[in-house]
């Protein structure tokens, strides 16, 4: 510690009538025990005096910040620097006739300051850590990351100091040391010096952030990340299992991420329904007459009716339906779902809106849905959708049109009974 001020403490001693250069065994324990209670005195006067008070103006404050710094015993752990640092200053005054015995102490209670200091300096940055999470800077910079690589930082600069203190060398020369073994420690911090460069990668492209849902098949991840860490990224499966994902896997590989659809403030919805074909045909009059009563197809049957009577008008042989135009029942239903979403109140009107006929398969001919709810909330989203299937199936048979269903067992006996 610093020389200067161990010499005038020792002047100040000597003015007081105290032999600084005790010779005896005694007295050198007298010396001792009195080095210990003055760092006790003062880690006392620190902590039930400046600790104790800061903590008060702390809990009355209303800032959110100071009170996370105190859950972390931050000033506690600066308060356990002082004794240390007070035998640090002392000690060596009071073991002045044991040279060696001095030396040894002092390098000891000297790393025993980097120690605590460092434990401090750990806690404080776990509070910064704790206070970006609620501030929610974690979700636009990976703070945790940044975290971490400064502690590694610190545990080495630490330990070269310590070596250097306990040894009594210039810490440059530990330092040249690991320049040669930069090799070895580029093998071994490998998936750390990954994952930190994916880390801000992962931070700088907004790829991912804590609470983002995300699907990455190839590691079984399929839900909300709970943290991005220097070098692996925490995901919450919707089974509540745990999934760990190495940083620099999500830059070097695919995945889905899902905060889009939760920015846009729509989920989409893109199912469609098989339609026997044996039960699509052309609407007779009795038909028309029954579905024009439907509120949501008034305006549709009044726009095709002058729509095809314009047509059938200049037509040769117009009674032959396949000289003239006619309404179809699946082109019906088609138009009252899409007037029927249109009306919905849990469907965006201003995303994409489409009830589309694809291409026929041998499961029927498909009714295509694609619309985006006003909800994303995953509960929420899969009633919607429910209810709006629900509907169709319950409405399909009023258009005289049937859901395509694979026949089974029971249908196949039928069938040979009838024969």
């Amino acid at each position: 510690m610093d020389q200067e001020l161990r010499a005038t403490i020792a002047q100040w001693l000597v003015n007081a009538g105290v032999d600084t250069e005790p010779s005896g065994g005694v007295s050198t324990s007298i010396m001792v025990l009195a080095c210990l209670i003055v760092a006790f005195v003062g880690y006392l006067i620190v902590k039930r005096g400046v600790v104790r008070t800061m903590n008060m103006v702390i809990v009355r404050s209303r800032n959110r910040w100071d009170d996370i710094f105190m859950s972390y015993g931050v000033l506690e752990k600066v308060a356990k620097i002082v004794p240390v640092l007070i035998l640090n200053i002392i000690m060596p005054l009071a073991l002045a006739s044991h040279s060696v015995l001095a030396s040894v102490v002092d390098r000891l209670l000297d790393v025993t300051i980097i120690i605590l200091l460092v434990r401090a300096v750990y806690s404080a940055l776990d509070a910064a850590n704790e206070i970006a999470d609620v501030n929610l800077v974690s979700r636009r910079l990976p703070i945790k990351s940044f975290v971490q690589l400064f502690k590694l930082f610190m545990f080495f600069v630490a330990i070269i100091i310590s070596i250097s203190v306990l040894a009594d060398q210039s810490p440059v020369y530990f330092l040249s040391g690991l320049g040669v073994a930069t090799g070895l420690v580029m093998l071994v911090f490998k998936d750390t010096i990954l994952g930190f460069v994916a880390g801000i990668q992962l931070a700088a492209n907004r790829m991912v952030s804590p609470t983002d849902w995300i699907q990455m098949d190839k590691y079984g991840a399929d839900g909300a990340v709970e943290e991005v860490s220097l070098t692996t990224v925490k995901v919450r499966n919707w089974d509540q299992t745990i999934t760990m994902i190495p940083a620099y896997a999500l830059v070097s590989d695919a995945f889905k991420n899902w905060r889009g659809m939760s920015e846009s403030g729509g989920r989409r919805i893109k199912r469609s329904v098989q339609i026997d074909m044996n039960s699509i045909g052309f609407l007779s009059e009795d038909d028309k007459k029954r579905l024009s009563k439907i509120n949501h197809l008034k305006p549709y049957f009044a726009a095709k009716s002058a729509e095809l009577n314009a047509f059938n008008a200049q037509v040769v042989d117009s009674d032959m339906p396949v000289n003239s135009r006619h309404l179809t029942n699946i082109g019906t239903f088609r138009a009252y779902m899409l007037a029927f979403l249109k009306q919905h109140e849990l469907v965006r009107k201003d995303m994409t809106l489409l009830v589309r006929q694809l291409a026929p398969t041998a499961t029927g001919v498909p009714i295509e849905l694609y619309i985006f709810t006003s909800d994303t909330r995953w509960s929420v989203y899969e009633d919607i959708q429910a209810d709006i299937f629900d509907h169709i199936f319950a409405i399909l048979p009023e258009f005289g049109l049937r859901v395509f269903q694979g026949p089974t067992g029971k249908d196949i006996r039928s069938l040979h009974t009838e024969e």
